[in-house]
């Protein structure tokens, strides 16, 4: 009878020990680089609100962030949270920026920097 009073003053106990006998789906990992192409995605939404405001517009940032994500071959998930990093870099600029200013001359000059940087990492570590 020892054992049936522990299960009743034990609840949490048990459904630990249930929970845990429980099969758990498989989570994917990602990989070492996803943080490094969450972040590129957000200077490509960055660029894509503030390069064309400037001018510059012989790159289309947003096909860029596509091309990225289709050749990278991201699971569902990967793919929303690079989706929603691109769509934070964009909301980031547009709610401050409804014309080119000397400000977002110099946040361009710096988002290409970065992404360079990036890129670059990610296929010189990466890649192949």
């Amino acid at each position: 009878m020892k054992t049936s009073r522990f299960l009743f003053k034990r609840p949490r106990a048990v459904f630990l020990a249930i929970a845990l006998a429980l099969p758990f789906p498989a989570l994917a990992v990602d990989p070492p680089y996803q943080a490094q192409m969450e972040r590129l995605a957000e200077i490509l939404g960055s660029l894509y609100i503030l390069a064309p405001m400037c001018g510059h517009t012989a790159i289309d940032w947003r096909e860029q962030v596509a091309e990225l994500i289709t050749l990278d071959e991201p699971d569902a998930d990967r793919r929303m949270r690079l989706i929603g990093a691109f769509n934070a870099g964009y909301e980031a600029y547009a709610r401050f920026y409804r014309t080119c200013t000397p400000s977002a001359e110099a946040a361009i000059a710096l988002l290409l920097g970065e992404g360079e940087t990036l890129a670059r990492d990610i296929h010189t570590r990466y890649a192949e």
